[in-house]
């Protein structure tokens, strides 16, 4: 079945379709995506996937079609940053 796996960071996006055997889990996918030897400093141990937005386990099943999303941790709490003033504009 065909899956396509997602990751990004600042100035850099990659998004790969592949094939993976029925019944493969989310870390199958992201293993044989090839993502993690492109990005060797990726941590699924520590990091979050989902699957459309929605977190998901590694040993969540895909299906056809599925988009595994690798997410990277927050850099600044929203709650500390200034937010633009619109009236500013």
């Amino acid at each position: 079945m065909q899956i396509g796996v997602a990751y990004s960071e600042p100035g850099q996006q990659i998004w790969l379709n592949i094939e993976v055997p029925d019944a493969s889990t989310v870390a199958e996918g992201i293993e044989r995506s090839g993502i993690l030897k492109q990005f060797p400093h990726i941590d699924l141990t520590a990091q979050k996937v989902g699957v459309f937005g929605r977190l998901v386990k590694l040993d969540a099943a895909l299906k056809p079609g599925d988009r595994v999303e690798i997410y990277r941790g927050i850099i600044a709490d929203p709650e500390t940053v200034p937010r633009k003033d619109m009236a500013d504009d």
